[in-house]
This record gives structure tokens, C-alpha cells and sequence, in this order.
């Protein structure tokens, strides 16, 4: 009995078996499509580094085809992207802002390491703890890379409002997009920065942007940035001190919101910073109610 009951036993397990080895891999990489987004892997860029960029775009893209949209461009769109195509949706739905194209930038392969290809983009200098989390100090390179080669991509191959377009990023994206707002302000129209480093290299943003407002240039745009209430103390107290020296300043064309997110911390405070971000920077093309 035992062997009559076995071996169609141990032939069942042996054909299960079979039928599990002959079934498909499914890979995970390259391309990736997400609700109207495409994958781009450009061409080694000329800082030398390589760059992934993921763009979406709206529900009347392909009924609309001479409809030309307003862009929102994310740092660290490897981990953010997602979260804004879902802001951005919901914003779109209740008309708090036009349909627009989303690109998320970030890095190809299969482990990056965000840390340190992040540090090395979105800092504008080198930082006291650079051996320890790897090199700063060449966002002059990448806000080159972004102006001449990502942002022609994308309105090459899509119908990219160049009139209009919003950069965002949190942390030391947000300190990027500090950076790049008192870098080339008329880049963008609209900047958000959730959570800035603002202490970075001990608070050399702020002598960045005394000597911006010392040589008394133009700066014509809107700009949204929060704390978090619960992040590191230190942290909170240096964006709210640069607040102050923005509202010192008081740059007559800046349109300027700051809110602290209260009882979030330093990376829960994206949903609801990138929501309100959102909503502020593109309140000038918002729908008409």
C-alpha cells in the first residue's frame, strides 16, 4: 500500500515541479509604464553621469494633439514620482490646477545608490561629512544638465509647455531647488521645496541668498517650502531662519508661501507639502471654476 500510494505521489510532485520551473520569470526593470508614463534611459550626459527619467502625461494627452501642457519636474523621482502622479491626479480632478506633464528624474540600473548620486547632483557644495556619505558639491553641473539636455528632451519628444514649468524636490532636493532658484530664477516659474537642507555645509544656502539679494537681482516667481513640526530641531530652526531672511528681503516680484506641516516628521511631510506645492505653483493656470 505504502508503495502503491507513493510513487503517484513522488510523480505528482515531480510534474508540479516540472510546471514550476517552465513557468515565465517575470523581471522587474526596464521599461516601466505607470498610467501614462514612459521610461526614458538618455544619453550619458555631459557631466559624465547617467540619468532616468520617467514622464507622464495627462488623460486628454492623446484626444487633445495640439493641447501643449505646463510641466512639473521632481528630483528624486525614484521615490517621489509616484507619489505626485497620484497629487497631481486628484488636483487635476478638483480643478485646483491645469492637466500637466510630470517627469521624474533619477537613475538607471538595478541597485542604485541613491545616496550618494543624489549628494553628489543636488549639492552646490562640498559638505563637512562628505567622506562618510560621499561628495557634494556639483549641482551647478546637474542644473546645467537639466536646463540643456533633460528639459529639450522632454519638449522634444512631448508637448511641453516651455512657458510654464515647475521644479520640486524635498531635502537636499529641496535644497537643489533653492539653489536653482537663486541660480537661474527665470528657469522655472514656479519652485517647491519641502523640507529643505537648509543647514547644509553649515547654512551656506543662506550667504547664497544674502549675496543674491545684495546684487539686487530680478527674481519673478512663486515659491512654496514647509518644515516638518516633529523632524530634528535643528533642522526646523534653520528653515524657519531662512523664511526670515526671505521675508526680510521681501523681493517685491516672489510670490512666497511657508508653512510648517505640523505633526509630520521629515519625509511624511511629502503628501501633504507636495499637495499644497502643487496647488500654489500652479494657481496662475488654474481652470476657471
Amino acid at each position: 500500500m505504502t508503495r502503491g500510494i507513493g510513487l503517484p505521489l513522488f510523480a505528482v510532485l515531480l510534474v508540479q515541479a516540472g510546471a514550476c520551473r517552465e513557468r515565465p520569470v517575470v523581471v522587474v526593470g526596464e521599461p516601466e509604464t505607470i498610467d501614462h508614463s514612459e521610461v526614458h534611459v538618455l544619453p550619458r550626459s555631459a557631466n559624465g553621469r547617467d540619468y532616468r527619467i520617467t514622464v507622464g502625461v495627462p488623460d486628454s494627452y492623446a484626444t487633445d494633439p495640439y493641447r501643449r501642457y505646463p510641466v512639473l519636474y521632481i528630483i528624486d523621482g525614484y521615490w517621489d514620482y509616484k507619489l505626485l502622479k497620484s497629487i497631481v491626479g486628484g488636483l487635476v480632478y478638483d480643478k485646483s490646477i491645469p492637466e500637466i506633464i510630470l517627469v521624474g528624474i533619477g537613475y538607471p540600473g538595478d541597485v542604485p545608490d541613491y545616496g550618494r548620486l543624489r549628494r553628489w547632483d543636488l549639492t552646490p557644495v562640498r559638505g563637512d561629512d562628505d567622506n562618510q556619505l560621499g561628495e557634494g558639491g556639483h549641482a551647478g553641473e546637474f542644473l546645467d544638465v537639466i536646463e540643456r539636455e533633460i528639459m529639450p528632451f522632454v519638449e522634444r519628444r512631448y508637448r511641453a509647455d516651455p512657458a510654464y514649468r515647475v521644479l520640486g524636490g524635498s531635502s537636499l532636493g529641496g535644497l537643489f531647488t533653492l539653489y536653482a532658484l537663486f541660480t537661474k530664477p527665470a528657469l522655472f516659474a514656479a519652485y517647491i521645496a519641502p523640507s529643505p537642507a537648509a543647514p547644509f555645509a553649515r547654512g551656506w544656502l543662506f550667504e547664497y541668498e544674502d549675496a543674491f539679494a545684495k546684487a539686487k537681482k530680478p527674481l519673478t516667481a512663486r515659491l512654496y517650502m514647509t518644515a516638518a513640526e516633529k523632524e530634528e530641531a535643528w533642522v526646523v530652526d534653520a528653515i524657519k531662519k531662512f523664511d526670515g531672511q526671505l521675508r526680510a528681503h521681501a523681493y517685491p516680484q516672489l510670490t512666497y508661501e511657508f508653512r510648517v506641516v505640523e505633526g509630520e516628521r521629515h519625509a511624511a511631510t511629502k503628501p501633504e507639502s507636495f499637495n499644497r506645492g502643487v496647488r500654489f505653483a500652479f494657481a496662475p493656470r488654474a481652470p476657471v471654476p
